[in-house]
């Protein structure tokens, strides 16, 4: 299984800062998948960069994308809109888990704007970039994943 988590920054590709967020949401999905290949990758706020890298991990065989970062109201923040453009169906039901879930301690995670979706049997679900906000948000979804991922797979019906 192929796992990937992109992290999505200006500031971490130019080298400013660096990057906790996406290698905490690696460690996590590690926890839960430890025979996994986890492939870590690092993008711009670039919506064409952004596109480009989902549809090469969607191409390797990926099961999950993780984006880390890009899902707010900055004007470089085009992270829903790059997946909105590679994924076939929405998933809207792990978005709002997430903000729902997370609003409880951070208020402002109803401003995020992540989605969630498949382009084919990947599931492509859009992080916030901070490591709080994003393992947060993962630990919201987590079981909700494990069993998306077997029925996006073939490979279990619904309950």
């Amino acid at each position: 299984m192929i796992l990937a988590v992109i992290t999505i920054s200006d500031r971490c590709a130019l080298g400013l800062t660096t990057d906790t967020a996406g290698p905490a949401v690696a460690a996590k999905l590690a926890a839960v998948w430890p025979q996994a290949e986890i492939a870590n990758r690092l993008v711009p706020d670039e919506e064409e960069q952004i596109v480009a890298m989902l549809l090469d991990l969607c191409a390797l065989g990926a099961s999950l994308v993780l984006t880390v970062g890009g899902t707010g109201l900055g004007p470089r923040d085009r992270t829903p809109e790059a997946t909105r453009r590679v994924i076939d169906r929405e998933a809207p039901g792990l978005a709002e888990a997430m903000r729902a879930t997370t609003a409880a301690n951070n208020p402002y995670a109803w401003l995020s704007r992540g989605i969630a979706g498949l382009k084919s049997s990947t599931l492509i679900v859009n992080l916030p970039g901070s490591q709080r906000g994003a393992t947060e948000c993962w630990d919201a979804i987590a079981s909700l994943v494990h069993h998306g991922l077997e029925v996006a797979g073939g490979g279990k019906d619904h309950p």
